[in-house]
């Protein structure tokens, strides 16, 4: 059902796309085809947000990365800022890895 939802969307030409949780409950190859999708419309130049408690997933597909922990944003990093650290960090409250300061 995922897949033709999104084929509907993508059919529609759009300049923004926002998807939430794109693969879950899917198998590996859907998975992998519901990416491929989503980094082929960002390749496009269509903004892509994606909504995902998967973090392999969103380290796969994201050029920037907005962590929220309790509502609050904690930071926005770019590509070159991700590790699973840092963001475990923040995710969890936690500002500065090194100091442990929320």
């Amino acid at each position: 059902m995922q897949k033709v939802v999104l084929a509907r969307e993508l059919s529609a030409n759009p300049r923004v796309l926002l998807v939430d949780q794109p693969t879950r409950g899917l198998d590996i190859g859907a998975s992998e085809y519901v990416r491929q999708q989503l980094i082929a419309e960002r390749d496009r130049g269509t903004a892509v947000m994606v909504i995902s408690e998967d973090l392999d997933e969103l380290l796969a597909l994201s050029t920037r990365l907005v962590v929220m922990h309790d509502g609050e944003v904690m930071a926005t990093l770019d590509r070159a800022d991700m590790n699973l650290e840092r963001i475990g960090a923040l995710m969890t409250g936690v500002r500065d890895v090194s100091r442990g300061e929320s």
